[in-house]
């Protein structure tokens, strides 16, 4: 039995974007407005410094920076998870040692990037950081970035440990989650990542999600989750339709990451354009914005109207 707090970490979690400054620095002001923005909409947490964070583009200051500012703003609020995969086991432990002093929840990593590492280099790269705090530590999976597979073997001796309370699962297979989710037990948290299966995740065994997609439409997942709570299964699943019609447009642009913060800044939260290589939205894709956004407010205000 995990001595956590798990149920602190159920539920919808965004995966928080970053913000930057028309200089491309981190904007500490920006980070603090977006976070409260995202405590108001009454989702359960934020997941700092992951893919949607750009945190693999930054460098260590950088991340510290982000995460001291959602932190302070939010951190008596909700759950925060401090992403702190890096290429170097040693950054990844040095934000580990930070996320702990400054009060984050958690911390989670992916395996260390670039290099095709063995299951032993990774377990060793997640022991390294596990062992370096009292934070409970959420495993990242998600290998069409890392290249890693992580087998159910791994997880299940990594699970075995206290300080390690479940997996972010980013792979598309849905039968995995379900694995790991055997193989971890009912006091193991598998979070669901692909935004697009988010009710299939919650249906086959996830005890919640962690999606980057959320952030531009928080009421949305907010009421699929509470339709799948209720056993309003037809109404949840209608709702994931039409949350999948607006993804596959949002994954239409340049890059995911500069339409979602497009969308952001013409509600008023100016994270600044996506780091490079990753590409922001152009002149002449903002009019596609401006008429997705006005659709992702029109459902939002349906499903405020029936209820969250």
């Amino acid at each position: 039995m995990k001595s956590y707090n798990l149920d602190r970490f159920k539920g919808i979690i965004i995966a928080m974007y970053s913000c930057y400054d028309v200089s491309g620095e981190i904007d500490l002001a920006a980070a603090r407005r977006l976070a409260r923005y995202y405590a108001d909409s009454g989702v359960k947490g934020l997941y700092v410094g992951g893919s949607s964070g750009e945190g693999m583009l930054q460098s260590v200051i950088e991340r510290k920076l982000m995460l001291e500012a959602v932190v302070s703003e939010v951190g008596d609020e909700l759950t925060i998870i401090a992403h702190v995969g890096a290429p170097a086991t040693r950054d990844s432990v040095e934000l580990a040692l930070h996320a702990e002093k400054i009060g984050a929840h958690a911390v989670s990593a992916v395996p260390a990037i670039y290099y095709r590492l063995s299951a032993s280099s990774v377990e060793a790269h997640w022991q390294a950081i596990i062992d370096s705090t009292h934070l409970p530590f959420i495993i990242y999976h998600i290998p069409q970035t890392t290249g890693f597979q992580l087998s159910v073997g791994l997880l299940s001796k990594m699970a075995a440990q206290e300080k390690v309370i479940g997996v972010k699962i980013s792979a598309e297979s849905t039968f995995e989650l379900q694995q790991f989710k055997a193989a971890g037990g009912e006091d193991f948290l598998v979070l669901n990542g692909p935004d697009e299966q988010y009710l299939a995740g919650r249906s086959i065994g996830a005890d919640g999600g962690i999606g980057g997609t959320y952030g531009v439409m928080p009421e949305l997942f907010l009421h699929i989750e509470n339709c799948y709570a209720q056993g309003k299964m037809a109404e949840a699943l209608k709702w994931q339709f039409i949350v999948n019609a607006l993804i596959v447009e949002l994954l239409s642009f340049p890059s995911l990451y500069g339409a979602c913060k497009a969308i952001l800044k013409l509600r008023g939260y100016d994270t600044g354009e996506p780091r490079m290589p990753l590409l922001p939205v152009g002149e002449t894709d903002l009019p596609r914005i401006h008429a997705l956004n006005e659709r992702i407010l029109d459902f939002a205000a349906q499903v405020k109207g029936e209820g969250l």
